[in-house]
């Protein structure tokens, strides 16, 4: 049976590519689709998030907006990497599907606690805010879903800070709600995702499938390259959030150890550093988990078959 996934996110280059490989591998059933504040202001991302769901043919699944702002601080932007809309880069359509009425928290509460214990797994590609509320506002959240995978953080260093990575840090303090949460927590950091790099083989992979959303993908690729190029000195872009929906789909894409962790608060110049305890062995009663290496190959192959399931849709 495929994997029910939330899929909460903030498009975003990555978010964008990531939303096609869940919607385009059969493994996964993409039950719901959340937006949060981060690569772009709230508006902006949701609409881009729409706008992709008409480029990928998605149909059925709801879609809704939710924290506009974190918990606590000023809300961040991410324009040096996502441009002024989020999604620079490609011309997006008009988006067709009308959003759902509910907030996001309440989208994700309602479609967990709706579900079988055990059934749903959160996929986080943005910032914490929207699970944290949810688990605020509803604890019973914590025991049912499956476990939360998400793409943040990173144990050897940042790249908003020199410590602290952006999903993190633009929230620190939901992060800390969700880290310190009883579910199963994985952290696809930035020690996995900087190795999903698009080299030259990965990209002609792409363009060989000659549709329209691989297409879409290719001129996402253009934009995301030159501006981690630009900002970070990266040859070529890591594509970060698909690497968390690649973990779901096959764990065996990535290697994964369990160990402590946790987010900071306090440090002056450690603010939403994601603490890894690697000092002995995870006890079996430590729930999160770190992935530290991935299958380059087998991650690039997942995109490009999701993209020629997805096929040529009309537009």
């Amino acid at each position: 049976m495929p994997t029910k996934i939330i899929l909460d996110c903030d498009p975003g280059h990555d978010d964008a590519i990531a939303l096609l490989l869940a919607h385009g591998n059969p493994d996964i059933e993409l039950v719901a689709v959340t937006t949060v504040h981060g690569n772009q202001t709230i508006e902006k991302v949701t609409r881009n998030a729409l706008a992709v769901a008409r480029i990928a043919g998605i149909t059925g699944v709801p879609f809704a907006a939710g924290a506009h702002r974190p918990l606590v601080r000023a809300a961040e932007v991410a324009e040096s990497i996502h441009g002024e809309s989020g999604l620079d880069g490609p011309v997006l359509p008009e988006p067709t599907i009308v959003p759902d009425a509910r907030h996001a928290v309440d989208l994700i509460i309602d479609t967990v606690m709706s579900a079988a214990p055990g059934t749903i797994t959160l996929v986080p590609t943005g910032a914490l805010t929207n699970i944290a509320l949810a688990v605020r506002k509803e604890p019973r959240i914590a025991e049912r879903v499956k476990e939360v995978v998400l793409m943040g953080g990173g144990y050897h260093g940042g790249n908003w800070s020199a410590a602290s990575e952006f999903n993190i840090v633009i929230d620190p303090e939901a992060a800390h709600i969700v880290f310190n949460e009883p579910w199963k927590l994985t952290m696809v950091g930035l020690d996995l995702t900087h190795q999903a790099i698009a080299t030259p083989d990965a990209v002609a992979a792409i363009a060989a499938v000659d549709t329209g959303p691989a297409r879409f993908v290719l001129e996402l690729l253009e934009f995301f390259g030159r501006t981690y190029n630009e900002s970070q000195g990266f040859e070529y872009p890591p594509v970060h959030d698909p690497c968390a929906v690649a973990l779901v789909i096959d764990p065996s894409v990535m290697t994964v150890v369990r160990v402590p962790l946790d987010i900071e608060l306090a440090g002056t110049l450690t603010l939403g550093m994601t603490v890894a305890d690697f000092r002995s062995p995870a006890p079996e009663s430590c729930t999160t988990f770190a992935a530290t290496d991935l299958d380059h190959g087998r991650f690039w192959a997942l995109i490009v078959d999701a993209l020629e399931r997805i096929g040529d849709v009309r537009v």
